[in-house]
């Protein structure tokens, strides 16, 4: 139950939050990470905030950091040091997967290029991640997620209407090109099970974002229709979104006229009625479809509303604060809540890791997720230890 990545060394040069967190994905399944930090201040994130844990002491800890270090192991290097760049090149030597952040061409400068790195290690697989693409017009232009939002068009797509953008609730360009980082890492230490040799691997904020375009970048693409924001309804479905009731709200979903159908039914809509026939059909009329839900649900509680879409097979749900997804049996199910004990800070939950593993077998699966999650590390913690495995006093 250690993790499919059990046995691979993962050194972690990255800082904020699109590299940490495809370090933290590969910990989770199991690998070794050690973070390479800065001397005296380490990781932006330690300094990101309110909140913080324990503000009014030296051991104060920020949350965003805890949120996307788990897993992972602390040395302070300076990379401009000869003695810290030397133990920097000894864990090289050593690691599976390097992963950096820098501006494009920070670390050839820094004398890790990639030629350095192959002649160092033949077998290390390197993930670059920049803000928007390491070549190209801006190559080197720094990235930072919210603009990344806006410039990679997910902005103009989000928000109460045409001219109301909106930024996506989490950094969600950062934390989508560590997730197709972290993919394409594995992709690569796989591919390197047949050649011997490792290689690079390069994404961007810009990338990432634009990798999610789905059906707004073939509406383009293919049928020359530029997407707009339209807030909480889908642009070609309908009913899809948000629906007022009394007291409150629901989301329905009838992806299909099956759906539709049995809406009708327990409502008493007309389905056959001009400009409802077809999905197309209630695309075309999304305003009066709307409007024809939120009067028929008006006068209904949310939670009765819920369970009478429930009844009939209508896909819905709730809006849920973040304090009641970590308390709602079904997140907890899914062991989207850990236990760590934190050096300073002692016992605490974090958000937990969103995949599971089961051995299949003739009684039945097995579960094999890794359970044992080690906290965020205090700045430095680990390089003593660290230094005597790499000098060899320690095994």
């Amino acid at each position: 139950m250690s993790g499919p990545l059990d046995g691979v060394l993962v050194v972690d040069l990255t800082r904020a939050l699109a590299g940490p967190h495809a370090a933290m994905m590969l910990g989770d399944l199991g690998a070794r990470v050690i973070k390479v930090e800065s001397p005296g201040s380490g990781d932006d994130t330690r300094g990101w905030g309110p909140p913080f844990v324990q503000p009014e002491s030296g051991d104060r800890e920020s949350t965003y950091f805890l949120s996307t270090n788990r897993n992972k192991e602390s040395i302070t290097l300076d990379l401009k040091d000869e003695a810290d760049k030397a133990t920097l090149t000894e864990l090289l030597r050593r690691a599976d997967v390097l992963m950096e952040n820098f501006r494009p061409g920070t670390l050839a400068r820094l004398g890790f290029g990639t030629d350095v790195l192959a002649e160092l290690n033949p077998r290390l697989v390197t993930l670059a991640i920049s803000g928007f693409g390491h070549d190209g017009p801006e190559g080197g232009r720094a990235g930072y997620d919210q603009i990344a939002q806006g410039e990679g068009g997910l902005m103009s797509l989000t928000g109460s209407g045409p001219d109301d953008p909106q930024r996506v609730g989490v950094p969600i360009g950062d934390l989508l090109a560590g997730m197709y980082g972290a993919y394409g890492v594995v992709a690569a230490l796989m591919e390197r099970e047949k050649t011997g040799r490792g290689q690079v691997v390069r994404t961007s904020l810009l990338a990432a974002i634009v990798g999610v375009h789905a059906f707004q970048g073939t509406a383009w693409t293919v049928a020359g229709k530029v997407g707009a924001a339209q807030g909480n309804h889908h642009p070609s479905i309908a009913p899809y979104g948000l629906f007022h009731c009394k007291g409150g709200s629901v989301q329905v979903a009838c992806a299909n006229d099956s759906l539709w159908r049995k809406l009708c039914a327990e409502f008493g809509f007309d389905p056959e009625a001009p400009g409802m026939v077809t999905n197309g059909d209630r695309v075309e009329h999304r305003q009066e479809v709307i409007a024809l839900l939120e009067d028929a649900f008006a006068d209904i509680p949310a939670e009765e509303l819920l369970a009478r879409l429930a009844k009939v097979g209508i896909p819905s749900g709730k809006v849920r604060t973040i304090d009641e997804v970590y308390t709602w049996d079904q997140a907890l199910s899914q062991g989207l809540l850990v236990d760590v004990d934190h050096a300073t800070l002692g016992r605490l939950q974090l958000p937990g890791p969103p995949l599971r593993f089961f051995a299949p077998g003739p009684d039945g699966e097995t579960e094999t997720t890794r359970r044992d999650h080690g906290a965020p590390p205090v700045l430095g913690a680990d390089g003593d230890a660290i230094r005597a495995w790499l000098d060899g006093s320690a095994p």
